[in-house]
């Protein structure tokens, strides 16, 4: 495996010249999704140029959220509603949110876009005609055993983020049972454990999307 670790992202990252690195984030309800792209824009602020497309089922709740924040101008975010399984605006009918995504792109030619999935659960993946690279989000407060739950989101992710680190002993889990279960589930796929509300700028989250950012750039 080891011989192998330098080629986990090459098959992902396609090079797009003069293109944004597409992002999607995806997660179970309440992980942190929206906050970490919050995060994220914060982050990037005058390093990167970010747009932000949101999916919610029936309303732009989470685009009101972003809003809100102040981390962009409202008119670099885009809340999508997807009036179906989220799922299906990720990875079967993608035209909705693939207009959005080319729509900013045209008006504002970011370095990045980010595409926050309605709430998903471990199933959830993003096709790969929509995004570059998938970061999964969960949560500690799940528990320490979603890790090794598996499902694409778990083991087919480019990054997960554990979030909610601070939580741990709160709710009694074990954030090196965790570590490991992802590990064992992953393989070399990153993972990063962080706490949101303590790191408001999501640091190896964003420091990873750099290096992406960068091999795109390169390409």
């Amino acid at each position: 495996m080891g011989a192998h670790h330098d080629h986990d992202h090459d098959h992902v990252v396609r090079p797009r010249p003069g293109r944004a690195l597409r992002v999607g984030i995806g997660g179970p309800v309440g992980s942190g999704k929206t906050e970490l792209v919050s995060c994220l824009c914060r982050a990037f602020t005058g390093d990167l140029s970010v747009a932000v497309v949101t999916n919610d089922v029936f309303t732009t709740e989470d685009a009101a959220i972003l809003e809100a924040k102040r981390v962009l101008p409202v008119e670099r975010i885009v809340g999508v509603q997807t009036g179906c399984c989220p799922h299906t605006a990720i990875r079967d009918d993608i035209s909705e949110n693939l207009d959005a995504l080319d729509a900013l792109e045209e008006r504002f030619s970011p370095d990045v876009l980010l595409l926050e999935s309605g709430g998903d659960n471990l199933t959830a993946t993003f096709s790969r005609a929509l995004v570059d690279v998938q970061i999964f989000v969960i949560d500690v407060a799940g528990g320490d055993k979603v890790p090794r739950k598996g499902g694409p989101g778990i083991t087919g992710s480019d990054l997960l983020v554990v979030n909610k680190t601070d939580l741990a002993p709160l709710v009694g889990a074990d954030l090196d049972v965790m570590r490991s279960d992802a590990h064992r589930m992953r393989g070399d796929l990153p993972t990063m454990f962080v706490s949101l509300t303590i790191d408001p700028f999501a640091t190896p989250v964003a420091d990873w999307l750099r290096s992406r950012v960068a091999l795109v750039g390169a390409g």
